[in-house]
C-alpha cells in the first residue's frame, strides 16, 4: 500500500516531525489540529466556536488534499480546555457532521500547546471504494 502525506507548512510540523494528515490505502488519519494559521498565529482568540469551526475547515482541507472528504470521517476526538463551554464546540461539530455522525469523543484537557488554544481535534477517516 502506498503512503501519502499532507503537510500545511506550519512551523510545528517540521520542528516536531509530523504530517497534518497521512493516508495509507483507504485509511486517513488527521493529526491533532488547532486554530493556528500557516504562520502559527492563533485565530479566533477567546472564541471556542470560532476556533472549532476554523479547525474543522483545516481538517476538511487536509482530507481533500488526500482525496478524502468529511463524509469519510468515522471518528473525531475533540479536546477542549473548558468543559463549561462544551456547547460551542459541539455546535460547530454538529454543523460539519450533522448527517455524517462519526463516533465522537469530547474531553476536557488542562491545557494545549499555547494558552490561546481552546480546542484541538483529530479525525480518522475511511475512504470506501464505490461499488462497481
Amino acid at each position: 500500500m502506498e503512503r501519502q502525506q499532507f503537510s500545511t507548512g506550519t512551523p510545528w510540523e517540521s520542528i516536531a516531525g509530523y504530517s497534518r494528515a497521512v493516508r495509507v490505502g483507504q485509511f486517513v488519519y488527521v493529526a491533532g489540529t488547532t486554530a493556528s494559521n500557516a504562520e502559527g498565529e492563533i485565530q479566533h482568540l477567546g472564541d471556542l466556536y470560532g476556533q472549532t469551526t476554523y479547525v474543522l475547515k483545516k481538517i476538511e482541507a487536509a482530507l481533500q488534499a488526500l482525496d478524502a472528504s468529511l463524509r469519510d470521517v468515522v471518528r473525531t476526538r475533540v479536546y477542549i480546555t473548558n468543559m463549561d463551554d462544551w456547547q460551542q464546540a459541539t455546535k460547530a461539530h454538529g454543523e460539519f457532521f450533522r448527517e455524517i455522525r462519526p463516533a465522537n469523543t469530547l474531553v476536557e484537557v488542562s491545557r494545549l500547546a499555547l494558552p490561546e488554544m481552546l480546542v484541538e481535534i483529530e479525525v480518522d477517516a475511511v475512504v470506501l471504494q464505490e461499488a462497481q
